[in-house]
């Protein structure tokens, strides 16, 4: 299959079937970018989802943009911007059209609150596997808990202001660490 069509038919596909937005999304981007096609290695594909959630618009959106640009530069971006929206675009409009005779039902609000939970277990789920790649010493494990605390804390504090407070805070601290064990030598 051309490349492009394997972008779009990709991120279409992960579009379709993710329900609950860019982080419920995450273990499918797993799988499918990294696992099936290895587009990119976990902590790149980490990376794109930390820049997505910096960058202005939606978290999927990005992070699919990043990786078809990765792969086929403007043309690879456009593909798989596409295929992420299209089944968004198209199942929003149906269900727009049809929800405000249906919302009332008791059975349709039951279908969404166990939607609800699926979603939050695969954040979860994602969090985990997050976890085990990210939290990998004792800095990485401060920053955790700061930026946990300052957002538990400080809630009205954009999200975009303790990733670059930790991007910040990282950058320093190997900066420092490193200048420390060249002082000793």
């Amino acid at each position: 299959m051309p490349l492009l069509l394997d972008l779009f038919c990709t991120f279409f596909r992960i579009g379709l079937f993710t329900f609950g937005g860019g982080y419920a999304m995450l273990p499918l981007l797993q799988r499918e970018i990294v696992e099936k096609k290895k587009w990119a290695a976990e902590e790149e594909l980490l990376d794109y989802f930390s820049v997505g959630q910096c960058t202005p618009g939606i978290i999927a959106v990005n992070t699919a943009t990043f990786i078809g640009f990765k792969e086929k530069k403007i043309s690879g971006a456009v593909f798989a911007t596409l295929g992420i929206v299209t089944p968004s675009l198209v199942i929003i409009t149906v269900i727009a059209a049809l929800l405000s005779n249906f919302a009332h039902i008791p059975a349709v609000q039951n279908a969404f609150a166990g939607i609800r939970v699926a979603v939050c277990v695969l954040i979860l789920n994602s969090i985990v596997k997050l976890w085990k790649k990210s939290v990998v010493d004792k800095l990485t494990f401060g920053v955790f808990v700061a930026v946990f605390l300052g957002s538990v804390l400080l809630g009205s504090v954009s999200p975009v202001v303790f990733i670059v407070a930790a991007a910040v805070l990282g950058v320093v601290v190997r900066v420092w660490l490193h200048a420390g064990k060249e002082g000793k030598a």
